[in-house]
């Protein structure tokens, strides 16, 4: 029951009014104006920051992306003494390639959620640390068991700054101006696994290094980027800053009023199951756009894996070059990496008209006409090496061919990627994580399947069974330039705005 109150200064007795249930528009109000947002022009704003600041950042996370694909080959030329080393037969030495590849199926799935509730670098510098950790433990293994575990667990903690430095990139470029260093990042990716085989055999035949220091390298490089990042590196994920923001806010005016809703977000069993493993399977298997491209993109990214099982039995079986030497040509699969990132920038002015004049949004078909001189280049590439790879052939033929390969697959794969993110905006994440797990199983499959395959097949029946298989993905860009707007308006998951 309410009592009277009594105002003493008046000598009034005070009825109280009926309690009235406070209005929730009020609420919303008030809850809103304490939202914490970045403001217009804001410089806490990674968007904001100084363009030769970005620059610096996006030069960081290239080196943290090449860590991961230096990785996943700098070991393949040491393959033979493996072989004899572990008491293993040369197919079963390619799992020191293939199984650090497959950790790339997981490694995302694993750290994808830590990057997207505690930000950017602490789901990439922990697992930076663990692949310098393990590429020492594979330095020490005595064994087949242990060699094969500890590369598989290096693929899983390399695939952390590879995955998650496209997501950083994001965070601090808008989509007008980021396909320049989108770019780079897509070079440091690929190029990686082209360049780092020369390292391997350089340091596998000398007498006084060995296969061991292959990983010994690996890791150095590791621990440098590492404290590098540590120092250097500043989190770039706009819901963490925002929350860092908010608790500033309410320790500084001591208003608790301030709030930010990323501040309610943890990583749990559940989240990760239904964010990150059923929805991107659910999409792989119902958007035919996620199957075609992720297929496409998969292939290729494959068969980039398989030419480092191949080169070594075109050069060094067939034409008798020496280890380092027969490393030589995949600089030609570097050069090709190099100009695919001429394509795709010379892409971007193109691609920001067509973004001007959607009003500001993404159009993932303007995506599209250079994957169809990537296809054609990669098809070219595959047809090319294979029946000019014999030694009655000059070796300037099969590595210029090479050159088609890269530069084709280049091409090919970053597009692949900017159509999915340009297609499914909030669900981007989801979609890309379909892509780089299927991709990353085919890597996996692929070089193991190469040296039987060459080896009995002949490489030139070998390479066109390979070219046949990627002509027939050739007419992709054109169906998805005719369909691509209606598969949208189908889809469950992917925004159209007309």
């Amino acid at each position: 029951m309410l009592s009277p109150a009594v105002d003493l200064e008046k000598g009034e007795i005070n009825h109280p009014s009926p309690v009235v249930p406070p209005s929730t528009e009020g609420v919303k109000d008030d809850k809103e104006a304490f939202l914490v947002r970045f403001e217009k022009d804001d410089p806490e704003d990674p968007k904001n920051w100084h363009p030769y600041y970005r620059a610096w950042l996006a030069v960081e996370m290239g080196m943290l992306a090449l860590l991961g694909s230096v990785g996943s080959s700098i070991i393949t030329p040491a393959e033979p003494v493996l072989s004899v080393y572990l008491g293993v037969d040369r197919e079963t030495s390619v799992l020191v390639l293939s199984l650090f590849v497959l950790g790339f199926s997981f490694g995302p799935l694993v750290f994808a959620p830590i990057s997207e509730v505690y930000g950017r670098k602490w789901s990439m510098l922990p697992a930076v640390f663990g692949l310098g950790v393990l590429s020492i433990a594979t330095a020490v293994s005595k064994n087949a068991a242990s060699v094969f575990v500890t590369r598989f667990l290096g693929g899983v903690f390399g695939a952390a700054p590879m995955s998650n430095v496209s997501a950083a990139l994001g965070d601090i470029y808008p989509p007008q101006t980021r396909g320049v260093p989108m770019a780079f990042m897509a070079m440091c990716i690929v190029g990686g696994p082209t360049i780092a085989p020369l390292i391997g055999a350089a340091l596998t035949v000398n007498p006084h290094l060995g296969w061991r220091w292959t990983e010994y390298i690996e890791a150095i490089m590791a621990f440098i980027v590492l404290v590098i990042s540590f120092f250097f590196l500043p989190e770039t994920y706009a819901p963490v800053l925002l929350k860092r923001k908010a608790r500033r806010l309410r320790e500084s005016t001591g208003d608790q009023r301030y709030w930010h809703p990323s501040e309610k977000d943890r990583v749990t069993l559940n989240n990760i199951v239904t964010k990150h493993l059923s929805r991107p399977l659910l999409m792989f298997f119902t958007e035919p756009m996620v199957t075609c491209i992720a297929f496409y993109a998969s292939f290729v990214y494959g068969l980039l894996f398989l030419t480092l099982e191949v080169f070594p039995i075109v050069f060094e079986d067939h034409r008798g070059w020496s280890t380092v030497v027969s490393t030589l040509p995949f600089l030609g699969i570097f050069v090709g990496v190099i100009f695919a990132l001429f394509v795709n920038i010379a892409n971007q002015p193109r691609y920001a008209k067509a973004v001007a004049a959607n009003k500001g949004r993404a159009v993932p078909e303007a995506r599209l006409p250079p994957m169809i001189l990537g296809g054609a280049l990669f098809s070219t590439g595959i047809f090319w090496f294979g029946w000019t790879a014999a030694p009655k052939y000059h070796w300037i033929l099969p590595v210029t061919a090479g050159g088609f390969i890269g530069a084709g697959f280049n091409i090919v794969f970053q597009q692949c990627i900017n159509f999915l993110v340009d297609t499914y905006g909030p669900y981007a994440a989801s979609a890309v994580s379909g892509n780089n797990f299927l991709r990353s199983l085919l890597a996996f499959g692929l070089p193991l399947a190469a040296r039987p395959m060459f080896l009995n097949m002949g490489v030139g029946p070998a390479a066109s069974v390979l070219g046949g298989i990627s002509c027939l993905a050739l007419p992709v860009p054109f169906l998805f330039m005719k369909y691509s707007l209606r598969l949208r308006r189908m889809s469950k998951f992917a925004p159209v705005n007309e």
